[in-house]
């Protein structure tokens, strides 16, 4: 595991987007200012935009709405991983990990007359965000990692330590946010606009704890939580956008007001995002929709169509794929029937070959409102028909901003909503919920979690349809070796990286990979 400091040296403004390491232990003689402090925090978002490239592969290859051509990368979406396979490595995470350990031991202590108990305590809201954060990456994606929370500070530092299960990390998290919003330090804003959206404020912390609540199944903390976003009054809150027309904003030019915390570059500052071969216009793009999600645009492109939305050369509600016109139209960039995600590429611009952007800075979002809204439809549906009235209205104002009528025809203000309502079931509503979120936040890393936590849930009451919507999805592997794979559930999750289980004499392989079994 890879749990060596690196100090950071540019604090500014100008610079914060930009730190780069220089190798250097953080030891226990370094932290002398505040500005020391918030070089570390730098540093842990600096390693969380070179996570950007894993957090999308993680969350989408084995989804079934995105898949990649490259052939390591196909062993995770084709279930056919082994730990030697470097797409399962988690060093990077883990140094966000160690970035946010140094702050939570150190800052503390840091004599600075200047360190004011506000500020100490508001940096210490983002180190515990990140930790947090990670370690619930981590659970969805590993269930069970060492638990790492202390900071090292030499390379003499033992680094054997055991799994911890799901239910300590997730307890962890939960510790995390709660010890970040104790203090109420955490801010709603910051100085900067795009460190509101950029760095982690209490908005970010309330979302990730609905995330872990809705994870665990705690339903009711989720949807607390989720309306501490939903129903804030503050003058600055992340707000759902309703205009359709606002979509595009929150990729283009970012930092909308529906976004909660995302990862910033700036071209300008001489920052480019490190994803940029994923998304382009061309045959070498590495990510591309599949068959089955580039129906569901086209499917959704003619529902706008026939509202009166006019086709600009981009699909559905996303705006995010751009293809060959029917007519043979030719374009330079394009064969027939290919198709390329837009949104991380593109600008809001109709033209095609016009409307690409021309630098490759686009910020990637973690949280947004509308995610929020959709966990805690999720939520409601767990709890039963008494609250699923609320949890149709969320998904008809999604689908409002998408520019698509009300689902199956529930208007929930109409007399004869409940008797709407009533002839549902369970999955029938929840399939919609995910189905929404599919198209609303395609590659933006979600979709696998989706799925997963559909197999997980009520004792696994839903794992058949999880594994046939898993079986579906995928268009690069035998289906009959999927469906084989995941009868196994240790198969649901990746394969602890070999290197780690080389240098870490307690650790303990994931057990469908463990070449004892």
């Amino acid at each position: 595991m890879t749990a060596a400091l690196t100090l950071t040296t540019a604090t500014s403004c100008n610079d914060w987007l930009d730190v780069l390491p220089n190798n250097e232990q953080v030891t226990d003689d370094y932290w002398k200012s505040k500005e020391d402090v918030e070089a570390v925090i730098a540093s842990g978002y600096y390693y969380m935009r070179q996570c950007v490239p894993t957090f999308i592969k993680w969350g989408e290859l084995r989804g079934g709405a995105l898949y990649s051509i490259n052939t390591t990368d196909a062993k995770l979406q084709d279930f056919n991983m082994t730990p030697t396979v470097s797409i399962c490595d988690w060093s990077n995470i883990y140094k966000v990990i160690g970035m946010a350990n140094s702050v939570i031991l150190y800052a503390p202590d840091v004599k600075d007359d200047t360190y004011y108990d506000a500020i100490r305590n508001s940096h210490l809201a983002e180190a515990y965000f990140l930790r947090a954060y990670c370690y619930l990456l981590l659970v969805k994606n590993f269930k069970e990692v060492p638990l790492v929370l202390q900071a090292y500070v030499n390379d003499e530092a033992s680094f054997d330590l055991a799994k911890s299960s799901e239910a300590q990390i997730i307890a962890q998290v939960k510790d995390d946010v709660k010890n970040a919003l104790a203090t109420g330090a955490a801010k709603g804003t910051f100085e900067e606009d795009w460190a509101t959206k950029g760095r982690a404020t209490k908005w970010a912390l309330y979302a990730l704890m609905a995330d872990a609540c809705l994870w665990s199944e705690d339903y009711d903390q989720c949807i607390e939580y989720c309306n501490l976003i939903l129903n804030a009054t503050d003058a600055f809150r992340p707000v759902f956008m309703t205009n359709t027309n606002d979509w595009y904003t929150m990729f283009y030019p970012g930092n909308s007001n529906e976004s909660i915390f995302e990862l910033n570059w700036d071209y300008s500052q001489n920052q480019t995002n490190n994803f940029s071969s994923l998304f382009t216009l061309t045959t070498a793009s590495t990510l591309r929709p599949t068959t089955r999600a580039t129906e569901m645009m086209k499917q959704e492109t003619q529902v706008l169509k026939n509202s009166g939305l006019t086709e600009d050369g981009r699909m559905g509600r996303m705006l995010m794929a751009t293809y060959v016109p029917d007519n043979g139209q030719a374009i330079a960039w394009a064969t027939s029937n290919q198709y390329y995600i837009w949104k991380y590429y593109g600008t809001d611009v109709p033209d095609i070959t016009g409307g690409a952007r021309a630098h490759q800075d686009a910020n990637f979002i973690i949280y947004r409102v509308a995610e929020i809204m959709m966990m805690k439809a999720q939520a409601l549906t767990m709890k039963g028909q008494g609250s699923w009235n609320e949890a149709v209205s969320l998904i008809n104002r999604l689908r409002h901003r998408a520019g698509l009528g009300n689902f199956k025809d529930i208007d929930t203000q109409q007399a004869d909503a409940a008797a709407q309502i009533a002839q549902l079931d369970e999955f029938t509503l929840l399939d919609e919920i995910l189905g929404q979120k599919e198209m609303e936040f395609m590659a933006e890393g979600k979709r696998w979690y989706d799925l997963l936590w559909l197999g997980r849930i009520a004792q696994g009451k839903y794992r058949t349809q999880f594994m046939t919507k898993v079986v579906e999805g995928n268009q690069t592997t035998n289906q009959q070796w999927i469906m084989s794979v995941l009868q196994d559930q240790n198969a649901w999750y990746m394969p602890i990286p070999q290197a780690d289980i080389e240098h870490n004499k307690l650790l303990e392989q994931n057990p469908y990979y463990s070449s004892s079994k």
